[in-house]
């Protein structure tokens, strides 16, 4: 209904440019001039205005509603189950929605059916309200702009400040996204730290990492928190595979800025960009059923013993993962260097080997730097690979062969299965927020590293 209803005020807004843009170049005549903008401003501050009032009205008053129905919906559970918890009204409210929408028989108990019936007459009223008040208020806007549309409107001034109210509006979401993720995660870690007794030392320096064996009365047990295995696995697995990335990345980027044909450029540069988008989950696939048994039985014929899912495996993937991310970046920044640079070097009888070497590497050092630790960035916080590939026992080894456990696999194992999602959070928000910070120092310091050297060319 409510998908419905965004439709029409889209084909309403639509319908007010075209009335308003006809209107003003009636208003005008044949003399265009004597309008103070020009008609397609007065179709698009009748459009922009009629979508943006419509879409806010049909945000706002269908969550706050949404809401509204909630609270209704847990006042009469509430006086059923008096004695209930929040949690348990808030299972009993999800039980109703779902019997509400058919993904659960009728048959769930009278409370749950009375619930649901409610839900159902609440919800049938909250679309169609919305729908009704969100269509009135595009409505209201385009008349409003009918109205004023004359000669000497300025509908010009007033689009820019409606596009300019819209960027910011748009520019601020994004912060206050990213800043209450940041702040969910503080709260989070604050509430573990306080959980443990504040032993954040246990958490960075101890070498034991089992959160939830430990448990008592809600108590974490402060020598079970240990995260040094956890990130000595993840920087295993991510010097692993920088040692397969960047030396392949960085020769591809140089083979196609300086040494390819225009032709094989054509057809190599778009197939590494393909190979960048491909899904982090193909190449777990990849690792757990093709690589990490090849390595496997490639150390049993050499008398080594290999774990099924090791290090290395993982990091040898990762590493072909990050390639086409490295090499394209360190291509941009190779052609970036000035053709000059390279004219120059030949006209001291430089080969083209030593310009590259002594001339254009230097040159472009500073965004290849950036692009390595974009790269661990990367690799740090990648998921699939290692959750397929990697091992999930906590293991302090720098042995490669050896089945390691990364901060981002500890985190998909507390946030699954069947332990209790507030003793589980701490943990995986502690975990989330430590590598949160570290791919944060990383970009910092990437970005300081391109500050510093960068030169400027004429």
């Amino acid at each position: 209904m409510l998908g419905t209803t965004f439709v029409v005020i889209l084909a309403l807004s639509a319908g007010w440019y075209f009335l308003l843009r006809r209107r003003a170049m009636a208003a005008a005549g044949p003399r265009l001039a004597d309008l103070h903008s020009r008609p397609s401003y007065h179709g698009f501050y009748a459009a922009l205005g009629s979508f943006l009032a419509g879409t806010a009205v049909l945000l706002v008053v269908g969550i706050g509603w949404g809401l509204w129905n909630d609270m209704q919906l847990q006042n009469q559970i509430g006086q059923a189950l008096p004695e209930s918890s929040a949690i348990e009204r808030q299972l009993v409210l999800s039980d109703a929605k779902a019997v509400a929408d058919g993904a659960l028989p009728s048959r769930s108990g009278e409370l749950r059916s009375a619930v649901a019936e409610r839900h159902a007459t609440l919800e049938t009223a909250r679309q169609w309200g919305t729908a009704a008040l969100a269509l009135a208020a595009a409505l209201a806007f385009g008349l409003l702009a009918w109205r004023r549309s004359d000669r000497d409107f300025r509908a010009r001034n007033r689009t820019e400040r409606m596009v300019t109210i819209v960027l910011w509006a748009t520019a601020a979401i994004a912060v206050l996204t990213t800043l209450g993720i940041v702040l969910s995660l503080i709260f989070e870690t604050a509430n573990f730290f306080s959980n443990i007794g504040w032993r954040i030392d246990k958490f960075l320096f101890g070498t034991t990492w089992s959160p939830l064996s430990g448990v008592q009365s809600g108590q974490m047990n402060p020598d079970k928190v240990g995260a040094v295995p956890l990130f000595a696995g993840t920087f295993l697995i991510t010097l692993i595979a920088m040692i397969v990335a960047v030396p392949i990345g960085l020769m591809a980027a140089i083979y196609l800025a300086d040494f390819a044909s225009p032709r094989t450029r054509s057809v190599v540069k778009p197939m590494l960009e393909i190979l960048a988008g491909i899904p982090t989950v193909v190449y777990g696939f990849f690792a757990a059923i093709t690589v990490a048994p090849f390595i496997r039985q490639s150390g049993e014929a050499l008398g080594i013993s290999v774990a099924s899912e090791s290090a290395l495996a993982a990091g040898v993937v990762m590493g072909i993962m990050i390639i086409p991310f490295i090499s394209s970046l360190s291509d941009d920044v190779i052609n970036a260097v000035p053709q000059s640079l390279r004219d120059g070097s030949y006209g001291l009888g430089a080969t083209k080997a030593e310009t590259i070497r002594q001339v254009v590497l230097p040159s472009a050092l500073p965004g290849i730097v950036s692009a390595v630790l974009l790269g661990v960035s990367r690799a740090v916080g990648e998921t699939m690979i290692v959750v397929m590939a990697a091992g999930q026992g906590a293991n302090l080894t720098l042995n490669p062969l050896e089945a390691v456990t990364t901060v981002t696999v500890q985190i998909v194992m507390l946030i699954t299965g069947d332990t209790e999602a507030s003793t589980a959070a701490g943990p995986a928000f502690t975990l989330g927020f430590t590598l949160f910070c570290i791919t944060l120092l990383m970009n910092i310091i990437a970005l300081r590293i391109v500050r510093r050297y960068r030169e400027l060319y004429d």
